[in-house]
């Protein structure tokens, strides 16, 4: 057995979080995913907003925790080479009813501490957002919104945090939690999962969707995991600069409402629904929602169409009551739960993180800081964004730079390699890294390059390389041939 000071369950975005902050101490950690690679659970469709903290109660937790993250990400984003753009947001109004409502958006975003935002008229919406419906009266701005790839945030994160010594385990499923009863012992729990028992002193339940079945696990019933379905819709980048912010309509009691966004690589984005369901596995579109979303975004951005899209997916957040669960287990000493991080999740994750170490330091954990951390990890060669100039620098170094995979998002072969030598296993993790099947004909041209790349790196057979695990398999044929 495998005994580590501390078990983080759940490889999204609040669990590398989690690694990478405490990987500055002198402590042995053991980070575990039930999924094929990191993000490929909750994360994975998450829409990559760093959200200010303009539509959150001052007194909830979330609202506190975005407001700290945000600040926390910029300084972050610089040590790990991460792509953050500070685009800033819109909250539109239509009336003056609707603006009335932007002053209590406000003044909420004001006593959370939310710098810079202001209300603007609709003379300056016209001047800084040509394409926004002319029917829109007035937008509470927030310039500190950003948007960032959150797949290769987790990644980084990830890479960062094992470079500093945490072990990371995928396609490890976490199937008991056993308390243990020798006082003599120095560990509390023995953790069984799909690649063996390890033993740990302190289990952090970051596990997304299925926080709740971890927790019942040690006897914790109280945590209850509603899946709720968001429906979202990728516009082709031509349409890039549709927009110039990031809008927003007033928000509901349910969700931020259908937005108008773009994604960290350029391309505009529709969405997310925002449905109840009950099946954690469900990640299908339906027409309802498609409706719904193009309606909506519609009223925003009159000249959107539906020809403009070119993928569709949906995404599950682990919805669980109001705000945040992040807490200690004094009934089950060395046991946190953090459960149901949904938006704005993303952007108070580091904030998370840091709440995290800071209870259990309450609760007698005093690790020694480490002489040197490794902060910094050198930013990852992307050539759709870099120049001319130094594309063809990077040629003249190394011709697979020159050979282009994915032509649609200009992805090459050197990039793939690379994809892979980090921890890319299937073809979304490759997606997910690079872009590369990201663009309008969705891998029709670069799928089989992908394929070889994949066989020769990882020595397995083209009918082991699958979409994103076992099921999704992208050849049928006997296994191993």
């Amino acid at each position: 057995m495998k005994i580590h000071d501390v078990v983080i369950i759940g490889g999204g975005i609040i669990g590398t979080s989690i690694a990478r902050e405490m990987s500055r101490y002198r402590i042995k950690i053991a980070l575990m995913e039930k999924e094929e690679e990191l993000a490929f659970g909750v994360s994975k469709s998450n829409s990559g907003i760093i959200h200010p903290g303009t539509q959150n109660d001052p007194s909830s937790l979330k609202g506190k925790l975005c407001v700290r993250g945000n600040a926390m990400v910029r300084e972050i984003s610089k040590e790990l080479g991460i792509d953050l753009k500070e685009v800033g947001e819109l909250i539109i109004a239509f009336s003056e009813e609707e603006k009335t409502r932007l002053l209590a958006l406000k003044k909420d975003a004001d006593i959370l501490g939310v710098p810079g935002t202001s209300i603007v008229d609709n003379v300056w919406l016209k001047k800084n957002e040509p394409n926004l419906n002319e029917a829109a009266v007035a937008a509470l701005y927030a310039p500190t919104a950003g948007i960032i790839s959150p797949y290769r945030y987790v990644y980084d994160l990830a890479e960062n945090a094992a470079c500093n010594g945490v072990e990371i385990n995928v396609d490890t499923e976490v199937l008991d939690i056993v308390r243990n009863s020798k006082k003599r012992d120095k560990y509390r729990f023995e953790i069984v999962t799909s690649k063996g028992t390890f033993r740990a002193n302190y289990i952090i339940n970051a596990a997304g969707l299925f926080a709740d079945e971890i927790a019942s696990m040690v006897g914790i019933e109280d945590i209850k995991i509603s899946p709720r379905k968001g429906e979202e819709f990728i516009l082709d980048k031509k349409k890039e600069h549709l927009t110039e912010h990031l809008l927003f309509p007033l928000p509901s009691k349910k969700s931020k409402g259908i937005l108008v966004t773009r994604t960290s690589d350029g391309n505009p984005m529709i969405g997310p629904t925002a449905v109840d369901i009950d099946d954690k596995y469900d990640i299908s579109t339906s027409d309802e929602g498609f409706e719904e979303v193009i309606r909506s975004a519609q009223r925003l951005m009159p000249s959107i169409n539906e020809g403009d899209i070119i993928s569709y997916f949906a995404g599950l957040r682990p919805a669980c009551g109001d705000d945040f669960i992040i807490r200690y287990e004094d009934d089950l000493p060395g046991f946190i739960n953090v459960a149901g991080i949904q938006s704005p999740g993303l952007t108070a994750a580091p904030a998370v993180a840091e709440m995290v170490l800071n209870i259990l330091k309450t609760k007698g954990f005093r690790p020694m800081r480490k002489l040197f951390f490794h902060k910094h990890r050198k930013r990852t060669i992307h050539l759709f964004d870099v120049t001319f100039k130094e594309t063809k620098r990077l040629i003249e170094k190394d011709s697979e730079y020159g050979d282009i995979v994915c032509r649609c998002e200009m992805v090459s072969a050197k990039e793939i390699r690379d994809a892979i030598k980090r921890g890319a296993s299937t073809m979304d993790g490759i997606k997910f890294r690079t872009r590369a099947q990201a663009g309008r004909c969705h891998g029709s041209f670069c799928t089989c390059r992908l394929l070889e790349i994949l066989k020769e790196e990882t020595k397995k057979s083209a009918t082991d390389i699958t979409k994103r695990g076992p099921g999704s398999e992208i050849v049928k044929g006997v296994k191993g041939e």
